[in-house]
């Protein structure tokens, strides 16, 4: 965060929190809401795909075409899951960023959406949100 926003999202710092402290939120608001949960993929790839400096670029890439059949060909969560594994495993690359976190290079790309705005909107309609967060995403990449 620089000036009250991230570096990397451009999301807006809220109630003191920095975007990975309010995602940290959204996380915690799955265990009591069961709807939310089921949406966990989405709400972590669409942080992570708007947080490129965790990844390696093959990493990135990976996770963004995942993101992408997973949305254009409406793929079912346990489906999603599946092809994860299979795409993850025996691989021959790194998909975490192995640079330390305070050293890795960030660039600010603007969103239209980002995990503030979830935030914001808080709990009781973050499942409305996410989803339009993750079409939000997809328009993008």
């Amino acid at each position: 965060m620089e000036s009250g926003y991230c570096v990397e999202c451009g999301a807006a710092q809220l109630d003191g929190l920095s975007c990975s402290e309010q995602f940290e939120y959204l996380l915690a608001w799955e265990h009591s809401v069961p709807n939310l949960y089921a949406l966990h993929f989405w709400t972590v790839s669409n942080y992570m795909l708007q947080h490129p400096s965790h990844f390696t670029k093959e990493g990135y890439d990976l996770t963004k075409s995942l993101f992408c059949d997973a949305y254009d060909y409406n793929w079912e969560t346990s489906y999603i899951l599946k092809k994860n594994r299979e795409v993850t495993t025996n691989k021959t690359f790194k998909i975490v960023n192995p640079t330390p976190f305070f050293e890795r290079a960030r660039v600010l790309r603007e969103w239209t959406m980002t995990v503030s705005d979830v935030y914001t909107e808080g709990e009781n309609n973050a499942i409305e949100n996410v989803k339009k967060w993750r079409d939000s995403i997809r328009t993008e990449l």
